[in-house]
């Protein structure tokens, strides 16, 4: 088994894709060897620049990232994309797939593209990205880009976890950017207003701006805010600047170590929470345990926080 792992680890650092993709799979099925993987591949980061990119749905992200992802490989730039796709809280896979409206970039060689599903877990599909993330970078993708679908509190965690974050809207949603801005609008180092060909662009600039002068920020930096229209390649050049410009004002090694070491403690946080409740759960009688407290739960002859007490004991005992 140690010798197939290495081998794997060896031929992502190679940058096959076909190990990068296989490698994936590995982690976010959680399969043997997935940690062992995982461990060497961090030994062969190369220090991409990871770029978060989130928004409500609708907001053109996919055509922006589909952009953005042509910009770099014109500069002759190997891009990663990976795409956080909702998924049935029932079946699990990534309903959107690997995007399909990315066909132009899914014949690039120097292109890998990949839809990571929800499947339910809890922080997994955070912890799995970011590791999805580390397997693109060992792999030599200079630029990899997160896409996420949606502003739950899911997306909040991944895109944390980007070098920088990049932050959708699109005329006329003034009232969504009242509802996202606690959790979205405080993460977010650039804001793009997207289909800016459309009626309201000059009130969600201002009330944008607006919201961004009630924030200071503790690095001084004034999040942009860039206009695209993304299906007709307009301003993608400008966000690559912007995405440049806080690359090189903000991820110096100074403000750079202190955002990885809170990154670097989520991470730990993330593996402990899974570890805890994969080690809980793999114990004598837990699963027929938990059934036998999901219908007592459900049929609201005990409440779920005595049913979780109960697990914690048991796991003590």
């Amino acid at each position: 088994m140690p010798t197939v792992t290495n081998n794997l680890g060896e031929r992502v650092s190679r940058g096959e894709a076909a190990a990068v993709a296989r490698a994936i799979s590995k982690i976010e099925d959680g399969a043997d060897g997935a940690a062992e993987l995982m461990k060497e591949i961090y030994q062969r980061s190369r220090g991409a620049l990871v770029i978060g990119i989130t928004g409500a749905p609708g907001a053109g992200k996919s055509s922006l990232v589909d952009k953005l992802a042509m910009f770099y490989r014109k500069n002759g730039e190997r891009v990663g994309i990976v795409a956080v796709d909702p998924s049935s809280p029932f079946s699990g896979g990534a309903i959107l797939g690997d995007r399909i409206r990315m066909q132009a970039l899914g014949l690039d060689d120097g292109v890998f593209i990949r839809s990571m599903a929800t499947r339910g877990n809890l922080g997994g599909l955070a912890r799995a990205t970011v590791d999805a993330v580390a397997i693109l970078d060992a792999a030599g993708y200079a630029k990899i880009i997160v896409e996420t679908v949606g502003v739950g509190q899911d997306e909040v965690e991944v895109v944390k976890a980007a070098d920088v974050s990049v932050v959708v809207l699109v005329p006329g949603m003034g009232d969504d950017i009242q509802a996202i801005k606690a959790g979205i609008m405080e993460i977010g180092d650039i804001f793009v207003i997207n289909k800016a060909d459309k009626e309201g662009v000059y009130a969600t600039e201002k009330e944008l701006e607006s919201l961004l002068s009630l924030a200071s920020r503790d690095d001084g930096w004034d999040p942009p805010i860039v206009k695209t229209v993304a299906t007709e390649n307009h301003g993608v050049s400008d966000l690559a600047q912007a995405i440049e410009r806080f690359s090189t004002a903000q991820l110096g090694p100074r403000v750079s170590s202190e955002r990885r070491r809170a990154i670097a403690r989520w991470r730990i946080v993330e593996l402990l929470r899974e570890s805890l409740l994969a080690h809980v759960l793999g114990t004598d009688g837990s699963v027929a345990m938990l059934n036998k407290l999901a219908d007592e739960v459900a049929t609201r002859q005990r409440d779920p926080y005595s049913a979780v007490e109960e697990i914690i004991q048991a796991a003590k005992s």
